[in-house]
């Protein structure tokens, strides 16, 4: 089953969302996530320029001959945005392969470990007014761990308090990376 098409897709207002989609002569398509948080753009064009090119006639079941060829090939190993790409294309032929087993890819990979996972919730806030508004917020929705983070009086802008502005001017619950012409610049004083 060889690989006819590999297609880069970056979507979602005011955040970048890489999915990498791999097509089949066969017809049968599997996505996979590139996105890295701060750095979405450079995994796509990684992906475009320099991994798509590469995956044209592959066997799309030879995962791991795949992987292999991908990381080793090339010369600086190991980087985020290389390792991005790789776990999009890997997650892609997974999909792949799923689909053409008839099997959730968690099957294919041993069965399933747990039956669910404790999850939390991030709520955050410009003061302590908002902060505990928003710790409720999460309580109802039925979130029992709940990380919290609010703003310092003092400092402008804090990683992780969404409800700081930012250089946009709009609200931005993402993490880590905000959004703006350049990197935020955050200050730090130690006695606030």
């Amino acid at each position: 089953m060889k690989i006819i098409a590999a297609d880069v897709f970056v979507t979602s207002p005011s955040r970048n969302f890489v999915t990498l989609r791999i097509t089949t002569e066969d017809g049968v398509t599997g996505i996979g996530d590139a996105t890295l948080n701060g750095r979405e753009l450079a995994v796509a064009a990684y992906l475009k320029e320099h991994v798509a090119q590469l995956l044209i006639g592959k066997d799309a079941h030879r995962i791991e001959d795949t992987w292999q060829f991908l990381y080793r090939s090339s010369y600086w190993r190991r980087g985020p945005v290389t390792m991005a790409a790789i776990a999009a294309v890997d997650m892609a032929l997974w999909d792949i392969k799923g689909k053409v087993a008839g099997l959730p890819v968690y099957q294919l990979l041993g069965g399933a470990s747990r039956n669910g996972l404790r999850a939390y919730g991030h709520a955050s806030g410009a003061d302590i007014e908002s902060l505990f508004d928003s710790v409720r917020e999460h309580l109802e929705l039925g979130y029992k761990s709940i990380r919290i983070q609010t703003a310092v009086p003092g400092i402008k802008a804090l990683y992780g308090v969404a409800a700081q502005a930012q250089a946009s001017g709009e609200r931005y619950d993402y993490e880590p990376a905000g959004r703006g012409a350049f990197p935020v610049e955050e200050d730090w004083d130690t006695r606030a």
